[in-house]
């Protein structure tokens, strides 16, 4: 079942963030690493700027969770995550087809480059990687990152991106 995540739910999206980060050591630059992978303080500022996380329930516990933010006309995914232990079955497509079927402006997300498989997932549901040149003036306008995550990230685009 899926459903908006509520305070009472911080714990379980700051287990399930940091669990599922694990996929991303030794992908990402070791510079852009830390640990915990998002501590809860940064969490709680990501929600504070309007973060809003789905969440998928599963045996009574949230099994995965994506986050959304709307800013200047566009709406991010942030923070797209599903337990190690439930992945690969179906509850990130999930949650993106549910962000998608309520959204009324374009999506964007950005994740780091060598997170093959992340891109391919955003692929596969009709997103497209725009230019390195439209990736940075993206990354600068919409999104808080430092310089060296600019240098080591995609962004990805719906159809409704390119159709402005």
């Amino acid at each position: 079942m899926i459903h908006e995540c509520a305070a009472a739910d911080f714990e379980a999206i700051y287990e399930i963030i940091n669990d599922a980060a694990e996929a991303y050591r030794g992908i990402i630059p070791p510079d852009r690493w830390h640990e915990p992978y998002m501590p809860r303080e940064e969490l709680r500022e990501e929600i504070t700027a309007g973060v809003a996380f789905l969440g998928y329930e599963q045996d009574g516990e949230l099994a995965g969770v994506m986050g959304t933010q709307h800013i200047q006309g566009v709406t991010l995914i942030r923070h797209a995550y599903v337990r190690t232990a439930q992945r690969s079955r179906g509850i990130g497509g999930e949650l993106l087809a549910r962000i998608m079927d309520d959204a009324t402006r374009p999506v964007l997300i950005g994740t780091w480059a060598d997170a093959v498989w992340a891109v391919r997932f955003y692929q596969r549901r009709g997103f497209k990687v725009v230019s390195a040149q439209e990736k940075e003036w993206l990354l600068h306008k919409y999104w808080s990152v430092p310089e060296r995550q600019i240098e080591t990230s995609v962004v990805l685009a719906d159809q409704s991106w390119f159709a402005t």
